[in-house]
């Protein structure tokens, strides 16, 4: 009887693949034993490898041998000499914390970089910090108790201006301990610093770049405005900010001058009402005059009356209204009507500006109101347009700060609450047809929350529409991941460029370097040096480039004599972080060359918000000064959602803690899952079992196998480097595993080359998964030999090669597992290796060790096991039971060796190829309705009874050579491709079939009295080896085996006592009689009986 090699004696320590621990595994010869116990008081070659799967404790004494060593630095000091590959780090600003998202960017930052520094290159990674801007300000006002601008200049702009320099670096450290925990690397000891004079004085060279080519101007322009912040707000940052929001319209009744009737205009705004001047038509559009039922004459667009007007029947069927009169829009234009209210009668007298009558633009759509829209032009770009078109006054009844001006009946309330007071007037005077509710997105201050409201300001711009064809052109150089963004979300963006409004009218930031006199005459400062010669004051040179200080440089006008004083505006923060490249070199004053070679980056990744704000501001600034793209890859992150796909938030109690997962799972944990787990631009649905499931997977897997080579390693005081690989000596598992192994590489090294992140994860789960459920567990009997042989040497260094190569291809990946693995295996026998896996090039392939016949021959093997092993399932069969046979058809055939470990693999007797497995199964097929029905719908049935009726393997047969299967149904011809067709594949009666389009395996499971005795055998074997592990017995223990209760399992073991006594270290059997105290009661394939063991030291 053949007893398989995986069910073998003796207990040692070892990886149980593909599980979550090492665990005690019965099988090994007594001699190995001994070597075990006398190297218990011998030195080891490598440390003893914890068999716990928490890393975090590794983790940080991994972290603190890189900080005491120093190893960052010492990684870009190896490389001076490489070609530079530049990465930039978009500034987090360190008044907030991190959240979940950050890790993903930070795991994403991180690996790039360390892929191509071990590939070679120099790579800079300076950190930096954005530390202007308004939500720095909104912290210190929440500090000091402040409310809004007024309080802030009552409370004194230099201390507050001090504070928020303070605020800027609260939880400074705690982005510096996070960074460290999740393996970022990158300068944080010289980090650029946006509020830094240096890195002003760039931005003020960027700027008076960009004034010389006359592309910063002053103008009055609507934009989006935050009241509550007191300043504008770009487009991107609008784009921040939507939600979806319920609010009352008005469909308003406008008196037409000299008529009973009225013009019916309709706004998503009442609070602009008040600043109406004038209403507008399309020109090419119909509009009526109709006679309502109501009683009211209406003026409005034929194509709206019924969706305006079908609501005044009272019945249905009943005529809401009769159309009087048709025009064009064009017949109505510079029609008068009486204005809503007198608010503004003053303003517009002292304007001399005609108001209140019909004007014409085809912006004006038939979509929603009426057809009419009302005019105001300080609150709305296209109102604007028509209003500098018929020259209309302007009115603007609503102050900086968002509330109705003293003119109104309404001074000093909010216009968002202004609204139901307007809407309450209207309807008392007569004049409001309906304020129907509707549902829209509107756009609020990403900073504070409130409305935001579009408002005529005096702002500075810089003309991004003059540049926009160079925008584009230079974006389409660019290789975005995905490319649907770069194309598509961003070239679209680009497409529609506005001007950038860059002014703000706050206090902390970069000043706007535009100095004015009241005369007109404007000048751009773009140095300290060019600041200290037109003041003549050489001190200006060293004045903070900061408000108030700057605010006090002055020097006299070169039109008028009187003083220049600096306007008030400081520049939008995103200006700072679009300045990056440039300004933390102080580029052009110094480092010239070192910002050219730096210039552009060949790699930037943040998440997909940043479309419209970081990745817009770089490609915008560099755009304007040096014509050509920032950064040449983008990768584009997608958010981390909660386990359901929702959106994290505080509020909703589903946000997760950084620092807790860290803590929890580690960061190479959570850094893999964010590589294997989707494409890097989807959502990913952070969750802790999700964590868990890839950290076992791969992480479990890899570390238990490189445990299981220590293990045997330390028993054998096995040296790697005094061996080497002898390829001609090697047998084919140990070829098989160095061919996967430098497949393996290269394809990893070609998937991150392309910023392929997910693929090159699962190229490295696969192959550590074949290595361990694979490699280690078809081998382990060779590291069980006696001696150092050959065979055993060779098994060491092929499985010592692959470790080590392995982990230094994951490296970039999960830096801290691959560190301890790496200066376990290598630094602890070779003195002379470099200190660090970070130290080390990306292992090369080697193409001499690449088979592909054997790789494919190989996969063929595991191929066929699988489907055997489900085959086995479907029959209900144990793998310890034997089979007689098993049958293959396959388009390959496999020489001895691999038939041999099918078998051993599956404890089959014999595996058979063959080109026809018809004896042992057949066909079936059905009509797929779907398909079938639309051609031959009468024939159906006829279908049914022929396809039930047919050889299943001839038609099988005759669909494969003609891709289609013909017969006649009641004089219609039918012939029927496989996607017509419902195929069920059925076996005979002692055979299980498995299948798939090239491979059919069948299974004999008809089993011999001789199988059935040696099923259970093999029982027997595995259930006093689990007794043997229960009952704490040492591993060269010899045992007495009891048997009891069943006459049929005690015959066999009698028949069968030298085989199992020999692989359970039994020297006695006893038969019935007293029962032992470790005995147990087992179902033995259907058999009970009772088991009992005793240690025959106790004998």
């Amino acid at each position: 009887m053949r007893v398989g090699r995986n069910k073998l004696p003796c207990s040692i320590a070892q990886p149980c693949a593909g599980k979550d621990a090492v665990k005690v595994v019965h099988g090994w010869r007594g001699e190995h034993c001994s070597a075990m116990k006398k190297m218990k008081g011998e030195e080891k070659m490598y440390n003893k490898v914890d068999a716990n799967l928490n890393f975090v404790d590794r983790e940080k004494n991994v972290e603190k041998f890189w900080k005491d060593n120093d190893i960052f630095q010492k990684s870009m000091d190896s490389r001076r000499e490489g070609e530079t590959y530049t990465f930039y780090d978009g500034p987090p600003t360190a008044n907030g914390k991190p959240h979940i998202g950050h890790v993903l960017t930070r795991v994403i930052k991180d690996m790039i970089p360390r892929y191509r520094t071990m590939k070679g290159y120099m790579v800079p990674r300076k950190a930096g910090w954005d530390t202007h801007g308004l939500p720095v300000e909104l912290e210190v006002e929440k500090l000091l108790g402040l409310n809004g601008k007024e309080q802030i200049e009552e409370y004194g702009m230099e201390p507050f201006i001090k504070k928020c320099k303070e605020s800027v670096w609260k939880y400074k450290g705690m982005w510096e301990d996070f960074s460290g925990t999740v393996g970022f690397w990158a300068d944080m000891d010289d980090p650029y610093v946006t509020y830094h004079d240096n890195f002003i004085e760039s931005e003020w060279w960027a700027l008076k770049e960009i004034w010389n080519k006359k592309l910063l101007y002053k103008g009055f322009k609507i934009v989006p405005y935050c009241p509550r912040c007191g300043t504008p707000l770009s487009s991107q940052e609008v784009a921040q900010g939507y939600k979806t929001v319920k609010e009352r319209s008005a469909v308003v009744r406008f008196k037409v001058v000299g008529e009973e009737a009225y013009f019916l205009a309709w706004t998503t705004t009442p609070w602009t009402l008040p600043s109406n001047v004038a209403l507008c038509v399309n020109p090419d559009e119909t509009y009526c005059k109709v006679k309502a039922v109501d009683g009211y004459t209406y003026y409005m667009a034929e194509a709206l009356l019924d969706k305006v007007l079908g609501k005044l029947a009272e019945n249905e069927g009943d005529k809401p209204f009769e159309v009087l009169e048709t025009y064009k829009g064009t017949d109505l234009e510079r029609k008068a009507y009486e204005p809503l209210f007198d608010f503004a009668a003053g303003i517009i007298e002292k304007q001399h500006k005609k108001a209140h009558f019909i004007t014409c633009d085809n912006y004006v759509t038939m979509t929603d109101g009426t057809g009419i829209v009302h005019i105001a032009p300080a609150f709305g770009e296209d109102d604007a347009n028509v209003g500098r078109k018929y020259d209309l006054p302007f009115v603007q009844l609503v102050n900086g700060k968002g509330e109705m001006t003293e003119e109104t009946s309404y001074a000093g309330v909010f216009v968002k609450k202004a609204d139901p007071m307007i809407l309450k007037d209207l309807e008392e005077k007569g004049l409001l047809f309906d304020a129907p509710k509707f549902e829209h997105e509107y756009p609020h201050c990403w900073r504070c929350d409130t409305p935001l409201i579009y408002y005529a300001r005096e702002s500075w711009f810089i003309k991004m529409t003059a540049v926009k064809d160079d925008l584009v052109r230079n974006n389409n150089t660019v290789n975005w991941i995905p490319e649907s963004i770069g194309k598509g979300r961003f070239g679209d963006w680009l497409e529609n460029i506005q001007d950038w409004g860059i002014s703000r009218n706050r206090y902390w930031g970069t000043p706007l370097n535009v100095w004015e006199c009241e005369c007109g005459h404007q000048e751009c400062i773009g140095s300290r040096q060019e600041l200290a010669d037109r003041s003549g004051n050489p001190d200006a040179a060293q004045v903070e480039l900061h408000r108030p200080y700057i605010d006090e440089v002055t020097f006299k006008c070169p039109d008028c004599g009187k003083e220049m004083h600096r306007v008030p505006e400081v520049i939008d923060c995103w200006f700072d972080s679009g300045a990056m490249p440039f300004a933390q070199h102080h580029y052009p004053f110094e480092n010239k060359e070192l910002f050219e070679q730096q210039f552009p980056a060949q790699f930037i990744s943040e998440a997909v918000d940043q479309t419209r704000g970081w990745f817009y501001s770089l490609m915008a600034e560099s755009t304007l000064l040096f014509n050509k793209a920032p950064y040449e890859n983008v990768i584009v992150l997608g958010h981390v959602q909660d386990e359901n796909g929702q959106k994290m938030s505080k509020s909703k109690g589903n946000a997760v803690d950084p620092f807790e997962a860290l803590e929890t799972y580690g960061a190479d944990a959570i850094r893999w899952y964010f590589y294997v787990n989707s494409a890097p631009w989807l959502p990913n649905r952070f969750h802790g079992k999700a964590v868990q499931e890839g950290q076992r997977k791969f992480m479990g897997t890899l570390w238990n196998t490189y445990a299981f080579f220590v293990l045997y390693a330390n028993i054998d005081a096995f040296d790697a480097t005094k061996y080497t690989l002898e390829y001609d000596k090697l047998p084919v598992m140990d070829k098989w595993l160095l061919s996967k192994l430098n497949t393996v590489v290269g394809e990893v090294d070609y998937n991150l080359e392309n910023y392929r992140i997910p693929e090159a994860a699962r190229a490295l789960q696969e192959f550590v998964d074949e290595m361990s459920n694979w490699y280690v567990r078809r081998s382990r009997e060779r590291f069980w030999a006696k001696g150092m042989e050959q065979d055993k040497i060779n098994a060491y260094m092929t499985l010592y090669t692959a470790l080590v190569t392995i982990a230094k291809a994951a490296a970039p990946m999960i830096p801290f597992m691959t560190e301890d693995i790496y200066r376990n295996l290598v630094c602890s026998i070779d003195k002379s290796a470099p200190e660090s896996i970070h130290l080390c090039d990306f292992p090369a392939v080697d193409e001499k060790l690449i088979d592909k016949q054997l790789e494919a021959d190989m996969e063929a093997v595991l191929k066929t096991v699988v489907m055997g092993r489900a085959c086995r399932n479907t029959a209900n069969i144990k793998n310890r039971q034997p089979i007689s046979t098993m049958f293959i058809k396959a388009p390959f055939t496999l020489d001895a060796f691999y038939q041999e470990i099918i078998e051993d693999e599956l404890n089959v007797k014999k595996v058979v190829f063959t080109d026809d497995v018809r004896e042992f199964t057949t066909y079936t097929f059905k009509p797929q309705l779907k398909t079938v029905g639309p051609k031959y719908g009468k024939q159906l049935g006829g279908i049914r009874e022929k396809l039930s009726a047919i050889d299943g393997n001839a038609a099988m047969d005759a669909l494969k050579a003609d891709g289609f299967i013909a017969f006649d149904v009641n004089g219609t011809e039918v012939k029927l491709a496989e996607e017509d067709l419902l195929i069920d594949i059925s076996q005979k009666e002692g055979y299980v079939t498995e299948a798939d389009n090239t491979v059919t395996v069948v299974l004999d499971t008809n089993l011999t009295e001789a199988l059935v005795e040696e099923g259970f055998v093999y029982e027997v074997i595995s259930k006093v080896q689990n007794m043997r592990k229960d009952s704490g017995f040492e591993v060269m223990d010899h045992i007495k085996v009891y048997i009891s209760g069943n006459d049929t399992i005690a015959e066999v073991v009698k028949k069968n006592e030298k085989v199992i006594g020999d692989k359970v270290l039994a020297d006695a059997f006893v038969y019935g009689g007293s029962v032992f105290a470790n005995a147990k009661e087992w179902n033995v394939n259907g058999e009970n009986v009772t088991i009992g063991v005793e240690s025959q030291q106790f004998a």
